[in-house]
């Protein structure tokens, strides 16, 4: 039973190819140059029919200027191209047969002849786009987005929640894929949120929100993907561009950023390098019932940092076809934690205190990421393409704690006894990969067809000691070595056509292989010690869109999804939180997998209203539970099923010429459902939705305004805690200066300081109520200069090979 549904899938699918052979479209190409010769990279080219002038297609041109138009029925049309600064080119009209690959003259764009010193040209892209395959949230012109991280970008995303403990979830499913620049970052849990929170605002041009991944994606992450697009310079030249931030609440924190590309006609190079720091001052408050214990537990913490990022490349044109490029990139993030908990220990229903433990630890370490990339990319023309990809990633977690703990009596007076611990973490995880993609027209469509090789290796040391009159002795009870190795060999094809005027088909197939192992090394006899795994799965995806005008337009998508434990969630040690809380991994963790499905309708390319539907089975989930009268702890586990129904409602509006609009609401329904024996069930059925607005006014003078809010009503977290809502709101200015070379923007967040959670969760024994918030309400200004030229072309975009691999280096073990 449990495939009939990845069976009815592939079966649709076929039926689909068989329909998509009957008719044959055809496929107009061709190179756009200026009066240079050089190529014209991300020129808009527009296919208008010649019987009414209707908009048929919009695509742009390729870094080498070439631009394909694929899926055109046999008819009469004429083409229009634009890019700024050169004059608009408009072509004859030409016309096309059934099936024929027509390959246009090399088009050549004049200079506009205008002097630019007397025009201003004013365009902005819309705050939300609608694609066939994606939602786009343009953050780089938002007021409010300025001095802040990619992570906070996150809330302001469509269908995207953060909950207390820095995960992220799409359309109430958690499991998300983060990319960026189509790679996935190297992290995972609190490693994942620490290097988000390293990217600047300042950096980011867009986010966007993939629900059902083709086949080229890898099948990791149930939940879909997240891409962040950072800023790519498209002038002509040579250039930098310099950001400065600074913001204050309890504390200060400070960013700077500086960028720069330089590009002739053999060779493009670009660089950037960005620098944060802060304080973060936060509390949480756990009151905790079992087994008729009562603990009462309050902490203050304070978080430090400093991050500094960077990325660095060049690309060589070999000829007008073929690129070599290389990048280098990656971060280090400096971080200490200052902690101190009061806990009173009590029995249920008792008016006195039986005890305090008084707690104060104290945690520094750092992160470091670093990967490479090599890649080539040949483009034949005629819509066939090679790219090849090798990497290699490293990152680097090494961390200690000192736990100090002090017992009390009830009064608080009398010391009962003392004890103190300490721990070294050191982390290493190295990732080989390597991928190739090829593009070919077929039968009147396209077709994709690739592989990948993937290798990681992760070498996780825990050593815990007891500390004795300020000497370090190591406890062999607990200290362990845990190594784990992973293998996937991956092999996808996707095909997609046009069919007749209005409806559009598309499928793919992704077959993985995947072999690991895990070897736990400890000082004292363990009933486990190793874990081989291997599997084999087929991940079936596939897609129909039809457009019966202009303005309407409707699509079905299904995909079939896996998501794998993280590396650090598979190792056995437990981590001490504090004397009475500790959490571990879970070796036995079996991958999960999802059943995907999506109906979408989009009015006038700007309204979308989205139906999804999943099923996950053996959901993978943290869950507290409790281990002996006095202690809790986190671990993960496999729930039997979660079901997730979800819509989701998008609009933009022009509401006058000064403002506009933007509104996305989410509503989902999410059921848990396990059973793990003794009373301890599962069984969570809530309905939930959240909803994000923001309200641009663009005011005289280059000023402009912006007013944002996001809500979260009650939901679910970590499969068991029921939490309550949330919201908040911002609120900021603009400045143009200097003739559009600078901006000046000053904003303030959370004002009314609402973004404290708290929730409660019963499991078995145990009973918690936990609340907590952080320093939300902020003053932000943001200051940015472009230097240098106002015509450099950037970088071309990558997608690398380090995919799934790295955003699963949880060393965080959240």
């Amino acid at each position: 039973m449990k495939n009939k549904i990845t069976h009815l899938g592939v079966a649709l699918l076929c039926l689909c190819f068989n329909s998509l052979l009957a008719q044959k479209t055809g496929t107009i190409s061709g190179m756009v140059v200026d009066n240079n010769q050089d190529a014209v990279s991300f020129a808009n080219v527009i296919l208008k029919s010649s019987i009414d002038s209707s908009l048929v297609k919009v695509e742009y041109t390729q870094d080498n200027g070439s631009f394909q138009i694929m899926n055109i029925d046999a008819g009469k049309y004429w083409l229009t191209i634009s890019y700024v600064g050169l004059a608009p080119y408009t072509s004859d009209a030409f016309d096309l047969n059934e099936g024929q690959k027509l390959e246009l003259p090399s088009i050549e764009m004049k200079n506009a002849g205008t002097d630019l010193q007397e025009v201003t040209v004013t365009a902005q892209k819309p705050l939300l786009e609608l694609k066939p395959d994606k939602m786009v949230l343009n953050v780089e012109g938002s007021i409010n987005a300025s001095g802040s991280d990619a992570f906070e970008l996150m809330r302001k995303s469509p269908g995207v929640i953060v909950d207390n403990n820095d995960n992220i979830s799409l359309l109430g499913k958690s499991s998300v894929q983060v990319y960026i620049d189509g790679k996935p970052s190297p992290l995972g849990g609190a490693d994942l949120a620490a290097f988000l929170k390293s990217i600047q605002s300042t950096e980011i041009e867009s986010i966007e929100i993939i629900t059902n991944p083709s086949a080229k994606f890898d099948a990791e992450g149930n939940g879909g993907i997240i891409n962040i697009r950072m800023k790519k310079d498209k002038r002509l030249g040579a250039n930098a561009n310099i950001n400065l931030g600074y913001n204050v609440g309890e504390n200060a924190r400070y960013n700077g950023s500086v960028s720069g590309n330089y590009r002739n006609k053999k060779i493009n190079t670009f660089g950037s390098f960005s620098y944060n720091e802060g304080v973060n001052p936060n509390f949480i408050d756990l009151y905790r019932v079992q087994f008729g214990g009562v603990f009462d537990q309050m902490s203050d913490m304070t978080n430090r940092w400093k991050n500094y990022n960077f990325k660095a490349g060049s690309d060589f044109f070999l000829s007008q076809k073929s690129t070599l490029g290389f990048m280098v990139n990656g971060f280090i993030n400096d971080f200490s934690q200052d902690s101190d908990s009061r806990t009173l220990i009590s029995r249920e229903g008792a008016t006195t205190i039986d005890s305090i433990l008084e707690s104060s630890s104290y945690s520094i370490g750092d992160r470091q990421n670093l990967n490479f990339n090599l890649n080539y990319k040949f483009e034949a023309g005629k819509g066939r393409s090679l790219n090849l990809d090798a990497d290699y990633g490293q990152f680097r977690n090494d961390g200690s704690q000192l736990l100090p703990n002090t017992y009390l009596d009830g009064t608080g007076q009398n010391i009962l006894f003392q004890r103190t611990s300490a721990n070294e973490t050191p982390t290493d995880i190295d990732i080989y990969t390597f991928k190739a993609d090829y593009e070919t027209p077929l039968w009147g469509g396209q077709l994709g067809a690739g592989g990948k090789l993937a290798l990681v290796r992760t070498d996780n040391t825990f050593n815990f000691f007891q500390v004795v009159d300020g000497e370090k002795l190591l406890d062999t009870d607990v200290s362990n070595q845990f190594e784990y190795e992973e293998n996937v060999n991956a092999a996808y094809f996707s095909y997609g056509r046009k069919l007749g005027q209005k409806w559009n088909l598309s499928l793919g197939m992704r077959m993985e292989q995947t072999n690991s192992t895990g070897d736990l090394t400890s000082y004292i006899s363990q009933p486990l010690t190793r874990v081989d795994t291997s599997y084999t799965n087929l991940f079936p995806s596939g897609g129909i869109t039809y457009t019966p005008s202009q303005k309407h337009s409707f699509a079905f998508n299904y995909s079939r999804r896996i998501n794998r434990p993280s590396y650090q969630d598979l190792n056995p040690f437990e981590l001490k939180l504090d004397e009475l809380t500790f959490q571990k991994g879970n070796p036995f963790l079996r991958p999960e997998y999802a059943n995907n499905f999506q109906l979408t309708y989009s009015f006038n390319y700007r309204f979308n209203i989205s139906l999804n539907y999943s099923h996950t089975r053996d959901l993978i989930t943290r869950i507290t539970d409790a281990s002996s009268e006095t202690a809790a702890f986190i671990t993960w586990v496999n729930l039997a099923d979660q079901y997730n129904y979800s819509l989701n409602i998008s609009a933009p509006l022009s509401i006058t010429k000064w403002w506009s609009s933007y509104t996305s609401m989410t509503g989902f329904n999410t059921q848990n459902k396990a059973d793990y024996g003794d009373g301890r069930t599962i069984d969570l059925n809530v309905s939930t939705f959240n909803i994000y607005s923001q309200q641009t006014f663009r005011l005289p003078k280059d000023w402009s305004m912006e007013l944002s809010g996001w809500y979260n009503s009650p939901s679910t977290w970590g499969g068991t805690f029921e939490m309550q809502s949330m919201w908040n709101v911002d609120f900021g200015i603009q400045k143009k200066l200097f003739g559009g070379r600078a901006n000046m923007k000053v904003a303030v967040s959370d004002i009314f300081k609402t973004t404290n959670f708290n929730g409660i969760a019963a499991f078995g024994p145990l009973f918690m109520d936990i609340r907590g918030g952080n320093d939300s309400r902020r003053v932000r200004v943001n200051f940015s200069y472009l230097i240098g030229n106002t015509q450099v072309k950037g970088a071309r975009r990558r997608k690398t090979g380090l995919e799934d691999e790295q955003r699963r280096a949880n060393s965080g073990g959240n």
